[in-house]
């Protein structure tokens, strides 16, 4: 009887910059199935409105913004109710905001997990980002059912909701990988990632046309990510002229910054079992 073989399976840390590493993400895609589910577990447990919370934030951000900013003349497009017009831009915003915090957060608040066991970290952004997609389509089903009740018809462009969706999507990631990592770190972030949000949010058309910015810096406004993101998605929802110029610059911006956060990620995660 021949004795019994055994493989051993060496972790060396990479060396150099690295990719994706997509064939190990697939590789472990159950236990990113299981974060994703984990993750929104932990967010409603215990809670007293459950996923009602989804809608219920940007709900309440649009009777702020209408009872102190709706009376500006000139705010929102004509011809657009203003309420329809701020919620329209927090559904997206809210996907991404949420997606950012957690997205940053996932290293730290899995420090346990990144100690004690092998997996490719990147899973953690990517099911923390994931886990926000339920909450999104709550609030986007409210916005469908709104868009009639204030007397505007959706036209065949919102086919393309899912695409700027996904676009707020990606450039949570693409922001959040950068913070996470760092966070890993500089644990000071903590400090710095929700008042980040709160001045994103007044720097993306949401409560405000982007026609009120001066034609001179609608460029460099355009290279923040979520401008296009909102934008098209209004524009997908309520109609008017396609921003194509804001779209594409938002556009490049997301992929540079997400092509380099990835990078960078790839690059220290081998050190986060050592100073998390």
């Amino acid at each position: 009887m021949q004795p019994a073989t055994t493989t051993s399976i060496v972790i060396r840390p990479s060396r150099g910059w690295i990719g994706l590493g997509a064939r190990e993400l697939w590789q472990y895609r159950d236990l990113g199935y299981f974060l994703v589910w984990r993750d929104l577990k932990v967010r409603y447990k215990q809670t007293l409105f459950g996923a009602a919370w989804a809608v219920l934030q940007p709900v309440l951000l649009v009777l702020v913004f209408s009872a102190f900013l709706g009376r500006i003349e000139g705010i929102g497009p004509a011809g657009v109710p203003y309420p329809l017009f701020a919620f329209a831009g927090l559904v997206p915003w809210t996907l991404f905001s949420q997606s950012l915090n957690s997205a940053a957060n996932s290293l730290v608040n899995s420090q346990n997990l990144i100690a004690k066991v092998y997996f490719p970290r990147l899973l953690l952004p990517l099911a923390a980002v994931g886990s926000h997609i339920v909450d999104f389509f709550i609030a986007l089903v409210v916005l469908l059912v709104m868009t009639p009740v204030f007397g505007v018809l959706p036209k065949l462009t919102i086919l393309w909701l899912p695409l700027f969706a996904l676009f707020a999507v990606v450039a949570a990631l693409a922001v959040g990988t950068w913070l996470a990592a760092i966070y890993v770190r500089y644990r000071d972030l903590r400090y710095a990632i929700p008042f980040l949000i709160q001045v994103w949010l007044f720097a993306t058309p949401v409560a405000y046309s982007a026609d009120l910015i001066p034609r001179e810096l609608r460029g460099v406004y355009a290279l923040n990510p979520m401008t296009g993101a909102v934008e098209g998605f209004r524009w997908a929802l309520l109609g008017g002229s396609l921003p194509q110029a804001t779209i594409l610059l938002s556009a490049a911006a997301t992929a540079v910054i997400l092509v380099t956060g990835i990078a960078y990620f790839r690059r220290v995660e081998r050190t986060f079992a050592d100073v998390i």
